[in-house]
């Protein structure tokens, strides 16, 4: 560990250091232009929402076909974008983070997901797993997500 944080360190003109419950690191600009790297896709504002994903995804085992940030559309009728989404039994689990975002836009979100189901998107269900963060989150999203396969966690399930 103190080489690791001797390291860090000595990287550390190149890097974002996030101060959470452990301290995030990221490439800087100058670190991404010294490695030849695009500029980064990842707001400092979504981090604790990739964390929470990420942690959802060790608490699940690691699935090997989880695949982050999926679009799932029909052309000219609705499109949304998964936060994660992996197949399993031959059907496919959808992993929705419900960190900061307003209940207005986890209804639209289900709400395009209902109306995925009615196109016969699917060859079977999807099964939905949110992780929020507060129990009064999770019953209003217990609620949203009435008719449809989901199971809803909270961090303290993950963690």
């Amino acid at each position: 560990m103190r080489n690791a944080n001797r390291v860090l360190s000595d990287l550390r003109p190149y890097l974002n250091v996030i101060k959470r419950s452990e301290y995030v690191y990221s490439l800087n600009a100058e670190g991404r232009r010294r490695l030849g790297e695009k500029p980064a896709q990842m707001r400092i504002s979504q981090v604790d929402h990739h964390l929470m994903r990420n942690q959802l995804y060790i608490a699940l085992g690691c699935p090997s076909t989880w695949r982050a940030e999926v679009r799932l559309k029909v052309n000219g009728d609705v499109s949304v974008i998964a936060d994660a989404i992996y197949t399993e039994g031959g059907r496919y689990v959808i992993i929705e983070v419900d960190n900061t975002q307003k209940m207005a836009a986890n209804r639209s979100k289900v709400a395009n997901y209902k109306r995925l189901l009615a196109l016969n998107v699917f060859e079977k269900s999807p099964y939905f797993i949110w992780l929020t963060t507060t129990e009064y989150r999770r019953k209003e999203l217990t609620k949203i997500n009435a008719g449809l396969y989901a199971r809803i966690l909270t961090l303290r399930e993950v963690e």
